[in-house]
């Protein structure tokens, strides 16, 4: 699907854009009911929480510096 089927949205600047998506996914949010999630993906995610070094993680400041940095 293409923002071409919606040319009042294509028409949107960005910041429009991005508000309009973040109540989109707001909505789906409220109703999850419909949303199932694979055993598989549970699982994975089990195994990446057994795994997970809270030592490795990085603060916010740590993380937008490695950003800044790439650029």
């Amino acid at each position: 699907m293409t923002l071409n089927i919606f040319p009042d949205l294509a028409k949107l600047p960005t910041s429009e854009k991005i508000l309009l998506l973040e109540r989109l996914w707001d909505s789906i949010r409220a109703d999850d009911s419909e949303i199932i999630v694979p055993n598989s993906h549970k699982k994975e995610l089990d195994k990446r929480l057994e795994t997970l070094n809270p030592d490795s993680l990085l603060s916010l400041d740590e993380l937008k510096n490695r950003i800044e940095n790439r650029k």
